[in-house]
């Protein structure tokens, strides 16, 4: 299937001189790597580690309330301002 796709330009020269050192067509470059990375995503079921940070908030000043830290967002989501 012919498509076109935008490549960032730092890995385009990846894969143009990955092309040329394996004397391969830019196309079949770019499908085995994709194939690649999608295989390996797959198999080790790539999700993101995300690593939370407790915060301590004993040290907040005086008359800020942190049980309504979110309120601003919501009420923006909501309409309200």
């Amino acid at each position: 299937m012919r498509t076109t796709l935008t490549i960032d330009d730092d890995l385009a020269g990846l894969l143009q001189r990955r092309a040329r050192e394996l004397d391969m067509p830019f196309h079949e470059v770019v499908n085995t790597a994709l194939r690649r990375g999608l295989a390996e995503a797959e198999s080790t079921g790539d999700k993101p580690v995300i690593t939370v940070r407790p915060h301590d908030f004993s040290s907040v000043r005086p008359g800020i309330d942190p049980d309504r830290f979110n309120q601003l967002p919501d009420d923006l989501e909501a309409g309200i301002f």
